[in-house]
Order: C-alpha cells, then sequence, then structure tokens
C-alpha cells in the first residue's frame, strides 16, 4: 500500500525521467484538462444532433453563421471563427456552402481577389432553425447548472486562456516568461 504524501517546504521532488514535479496548482490546471476536452466533445455532438435535421455539420454552421450579420471574405471568417480553423479549412467549407446552395460569393468592393461569403435565403433560413434549435438546447442546460455557476466558469476559462496565450507568446521565440 502506498502512501500519498505531499512534499515539505525545500523538499526537492521529481516526476519520472528527472524532470521537476508540477506545483498543485499547476496539478488542479491538468487535472482540467480531459473534462474540458470532453465538454468541447459534448458540445460538437450538441451541434450534430442540431445541425443534421437542418442538412449542415456544426463546421458549416460556424462558418454560415459568421456570415449572418455582413458578408465577409474568408480569412476574415476564418479570423472571427477561430477555434484553430486555418483560412484553407473555412474556404474549403465556404466552397461547399457555396456549391450546396447556401452561400454565394460575391465582389469584394475593398479587394478584387477575395470575394465576399454571404448566406442565401436558403442559407439564413437553416440559421433561424438551428437558433431556435441552439435557444432550447441553452436554456435547458444552463437551467441545470445554474447563470451564476456558468459565468463564474466563463471568467475562469477566459483568465485560463489569457495566461496560456501569455505563455505562449513569451514562448514562440524559445525565451521564458512568466505567466501571471
Amino acid at each position: 500500500m502506498t502512501e500519498d504524501r505531499q512534499p515539505t517546504p525545500g523538499q526537492e521532488t521529481s516526476a519520472p525521467g528527472g524532470d521537476s514535479a508540477r506545483t498543485p496548482a499547476g496539478d488542479a490546471l491538468t487535472d482540467l484538462v480531459l473534462p474540458v476536452f470532453e465538454l468541447n466533445g459534448e458540445f460538437l455532438a450538441a451541434a450534430e444532433q442540431m445541425t443534421r435535421p437542418v442538412g449542415l455539420t456544426p463546421a458549416w454552421w460556424q462558418v454560415l453563421g459568421a456570415t449572418l450579420d455582413e458578408a465577409l471574405p474568408v480569412a476574415e471568417i476564418a479570423r472571427r471563427v477561430g477555434l484553430g480553423l486555418a483560412r484553407q479549412s473555412v474556404q474549403r467549407v465556404a466552397d461547399v456552402l457555396v456549391e450546396r446552395g447556401w452561400a454565394v460569393y460575391r465582389d469584394n468592393p475593398g479587394h478584387r481577389r477575395a470575394k465576399l461569403l454571404e448566406p442565401t435565403a436558403p442559407g439564413r433560413s437553416a440559421l433561424r432553425r438551428l437558433a431556435a434549435a441552439q435557444h432550447e438546447w441553452a436554456d435547458t442546460v444552463a437551467e441545470a447548472v445554474g447563470e451564476a455557476d456558468l459565468r463564474r466558469a466563463l471568467a475562469i476559462i477566459r483568465r485560463v486562456i489569457d495566461s496560456s496565450r501569455r505563455y505562449r507568446e513569451g514562448h514562440a521565440d524559445g525565451g521564458e516568461a512568466a505567466v501571471t
């Protein structure tokens, strides 16, 4: 039987391979990673369930939804949608949306080669149907969790994202950066 012991101050700890062990806060963050991946998977599964009856996919919904208020070039959609979607991935999705009649390309007065993507009437109708499904899902899930807890979780998630970005930006050139 092994005992779970915490190191005493000044006691050297190491992980397998001789690397230094994480701090308790580092352990807490690491413990958060897998449930966050699971949550992302759950969000994608819910999006899939909402989009399937409408004939879209979650990625198509993201790209088409970004153009609901204004027609946008693919590069701008990629920036706005974020979530790790490369411009090339957004371009492929935009092409499929146009091919299937959910959107059209139109000339961009600000840039000759970068066409604007705009939803068609069927695309707008699909987005309205998806909005209703998303509202029902969001209201049901949020009621079970509670608004106050969700807002606290959001604030913490934003702090983790910001801190991770600062860390990555500080290490982008191989340098060391303090994370606050």
